[in-house]
């Protein structure tokens, strides 16, 4: 499902003060990153393992002839892949990084609900304890009907270059056991 302009110039055109999110579910939680992030959701599929990779990273996948690693969401906030259903897509985001600007990812996650438009009085600070995950991983916390609704910290829970130094510990690790 690739995301329109319309819906991009859309997300321009409002409020500062409103923001919308992709919400989706993993790990048996909800959450949400921005729309702005998200390049297109991608059926879950033709993912190329790379050995020795931490359990995180699923692999690689060719999307229109660029490689694109692919994160198992759930991996990398409760150390337990994702179990793959009939929902399970790959989420494409566009990430900042430190070194040129963005990088392209495949988030897998247990399956995408709505876009949800939040006004930001509607955000709170999120915990500084008591969370099932890194709490730096969160950006804000909004409360909705039924349930408490997670964003994501995209800098921290999707950094390229915390992942790179976990990839060249447990490759190291490996190294040190072979």
């Amino acid at each position: 499902m690739q995301l329109s302009q319309a819906t991009l110039t859309h997300q321009t055109a409002i409020s500062p003060s409103f923001k919308q999110y992709l919400t989706f579910n993993t790990g048996g939680e909800c959450y949400a990153l921005g729309i702005l992030l998200v390049k297109e959701i991608i059926e879950f599929g033709g993912i190329t393992k790379i050995p020795l990779m931490p359990t995180f990273v699923r692999g690689v996948i060719n999307l229109r002839g660029a490689v694109v690693p692919v994160i198992d969401l759930s991996a990398r906030l409760y150390g337990k892949c994702v179990d793959e259903g009939k929902r399970t897509c790959i989420v494409i985001v566009e990430v900042p990084n430190n070194a040129d600007g963005v990088t392209e990812l495949g988030v897998v996650v247990d399956g995408v609900n709505e876009v949800l438009e939040l006004n930001s009085a509607e955000l709170t600070a999120p915990p500084q304890f008591g969370s099932k995950i890194r709490t730096d991983f969160i950006e804000a916390m909004a409360r909705l009907s039924d349930r408490l609704l997670m964003i994501l910290a995209p800098e921290k829970v999707l950094s390229v270059e915390e992942m790179a130094s976990l990839v060249a510990v447990t490759e190291h690790v490996n190294n040190q056991e072979h």
